[in-house]
């Protein structure tokens, strides 16, 4: 088939962050426009994240997939200035089905560091949409890219594969979620400014909470965190006097004794007229008192909880990933049907050519022998003698199309129908189709042999 896909790339899993960052591509776009001048590609798209850089290409016709693969490794550890045996020891190599088997289970984040997450779509359709603006993306990686826009959505709809919270942060945030219903109008505080206690804050700023109280021993690093947030700075000390006010609270300080205390909270509930309360401790030592659990309409959840959480729904969703697997191989499959329909289709424009120029050229011959004709008469021959000849190629097309959607046959049959039609109009010997009995092989002489078998049928 001509316009083979090849497919390179580099991810967290085949090399390190050292590898990543030397063949990080940060000039996708001249990386791109680069490659296709002085390399036989015809097509060519590049991703580039912080954990994987993946190139997709589409060879020219008459190039080989080693020699279209070879040309984007070269061309590739050329534009980082890095060595092309370094690169070629951490990549992966795909084609044609395997690298779009490949591409549509990155874009179903089934390839992805944190299984599930929806992040890589993002990235995906952004880098393919540069390409199509710089007019890399054509015919082939056109169709490859939306059908794996839709794969993913196949995947996100028909499995739970992004349901579930995977990441501590995250975790946090549902089960929030399943205490308050929705998140809109609630506050939160956090006590202390440690990093993981951050990235809850933030999940749960996008997923409707209000605002947050900022406590901590360093009143600048609050201040710090707050401006990034929009939140309410304070020192530590006085996190009590608004305690009250919150409906959320992280805990993550670096305390060796529990600054939260199971009496403090039940003073708070007071306050609160028993509204509920939900206790994030991700701290090591615990920061909030266990006792806290006890009190109602209280809920709290350290890191071992989040933790449970977090390997179950993981678990889940290495479940789900099989459900997932599944619709990417028969997607794979029917993108496969595409290709070989794309490779059948210049035979199918050149046997219907064929079979009309047959028929015309014998309708010219019958004209000549008939004498003149009216316009009408002569053009309802026409139509008559092609749509002939467009129906005696019906059949073979057909069966033309069902072979090559058999893995491996396309090109034989391809190649035999060309040959059979002579439809590359190669030279044939005077005798080629001689009747070795008979001695000829006029067409005159063909017509008599097929009479004769009528004849001899009757």
């Amino acid at each position: 088939m001509n316009g083979k896909i090849v497919l390179v790339g580099l991810n967290h899993r085949t090399a390190g962050v050292d590898v990543r960052e030397k063949f990080a591509l940060t000039d996708v776009e001249n990386f791109e426009i680069g490659i296709m001048a002085p390399c036989p590609l015809s097509e060519c798209m590049a991703l580039s994240t912080c954990n994987r850089v993946e190139i997709i290409a589409v060879a020219k016709k008459n190039v080989s997939e080693r020699e279209a693969m070879d040309a984007v490794l070269g061309y590739w550890a050329g534009i980082c200035k890095g060595s092309p045996e370094l690169l070629v020891q951490n990549t992966y190599q795909y084609v044609e089905l395997e690298a779009v088997e490949h591409l549509f289970t990155v874009a179903s984040s089934l390839d992805s560091m944190v299984m599930g997450e929806p992040q890589i779509l993002g990235q995906l359709k952004d880098a393919y949409r540069k390409a199509v603006e710089r007019g890399v993306a054509r015919t082939i990686v056109n169709r490859l890219l939306h059908k794996s826009f839709s794969v993913a959505k196949r995947v996100r709809t028909e499995t739970a594969i992004a349901s579930s919270a995977v990441s501590i942060s995250y975790a946090a945030v549902e089960l929030a979620k399943k205490i308050f219903g929705a998140l809109d109008g609630t506050r939160a505080m956090l006590v202390g400014a440690g990093e993981m206690a951050e990235l809850a804050a933030t999940h749960l700023l996008q997923n409707g909470v209000s605002d947050i109280v900022i406590a901590n021993r360093t009143l600048s690093r609050a201040k710090e965190l707050a401006d990034t947030m929009g939140g309410q700075p304070i020192q530590i000390e006085k996190m009590y006097d608004l305690l009250h006010e919150v409906d959320i609270v992280i805990s993550s300080t670096g305390s060796p004794v529990s600054v939260i205390k199971a009496r403090d909270v039940k003073a708070i509930l007071k306050k609160r007229k028993n509204k509920p309360m939900f206790f994030i401790d991700i701290a090591v030592p615990r920061d909030i008192d266990p006792d806290v659990n006890n009190l109602d309409n209280v809920y709290l959840y350290d890191i071992d909880d989040l933790q449970e959480v977090v390997e179950d729904n993981m678990a889940q969703r290495q479940g789900e990933a099989v459900k997932a697997r599944a619709v990417v191989e028969a997607e794979t499959r029917v993108f496969g049907n595409w290709l070989h329909s794309l490779a059948l289709q210049p035979t199918i424009v050149d046997l219907v050519d064929r079979s009309e120029d047959i028929a015309l050229r014998e309708l010219a011959k019958t004209l000549k022998r008939i004498g003149p004709v009216d316009e009408k008469t002569r053009k309802a021959l026409e139509t008559l003698v092609l749509s002939v000849g467009r129906k005696a190629m019906h059949e073979p097309i057909c069966f033309l199309k069902r072979r090559t959607q058999e893995e491996g046959s396309a090109a034989q049959f391809i190649d035999l129908a060309r040959r059979i039609f002579n439809l590359d109009d190669e030279a044939v010997p005077h005798d080629a189709h001689m009747d070795r009995k008979a001695g000829t092989c006029a067409p005159e002489d063909i017509d008599r042999l097929i009479d004769a078998s009528k004849n001899k049928e009757q």
